[in-house]
């Protein structure tokens, strides 16, 4: 409950942070049959960020891609904590050092401040390792999932 109603919340990310996002997912997936997601809430409380983006991901469904290869980016802006969740499909042929290392790149643009920048960057090294092992196929592909943020509280 909100101590003076009438005050309205500060969206997480404003206009031009949100459509530098989206524009990178939908680069991304301009080239593979993958699918790659960014879900954005302000705090993650009680769990750990990989679980969280393991609930998430699994809540949104995004297992359910033909070859399982959708990728999570989950983000707890105020907690400063996050997470990328990839489906096995992807994951097995990447291996865990190649997600770690995305993390890491992502830290190193959100510790100058820059959020959607980081998460922007990282949308499009997933694309990369997205279009390595799953390339487009205009023959079978299509966009199965959204490609808006989705975002909590």
């Amino acid at each position: 409950m909100k101590l003076f109603p009438w005050q309205k919340n500060k969206p997480l990310l404003d206009e031009e942070e949100n459509r530098l996002i989206v524009k990178a997912i939908r680069q991304a997936e301009k080239r593979t049959s993958g699918e790659v997601r960014v879900y954005v809430e302000s705090r993650c409380r009680f769990m750990d960020a990989i679980d969280r983006a393991a609930e998430l991901f699994f809540s949104l469904q995004m297992e359910k891609t033909d070859d399982r290869n959708a990728v999570l980016v989950y983000v707890a802006l105020k907690d400063h904590q996050l997470a990328v969740f990839a489906d096995e499909g992807i994951y097995k042929k990447t291996g865990p050092d190649y997600w770690n290392n995305v993390v890491k790149e992502m830290l190193s643009t959100f510790n100058k401040q820059d959020y959607a920048k980081g998460i922007a960057e990282c949308v499009i090294q997933i694309g990369e390792a997205l279009t390595a092992h799953f390339p487009y196929d205009s023959d079978t592909d299509k966009n199965e999932l959204p490609d808006q943020i989705v975002f909590g509280k």
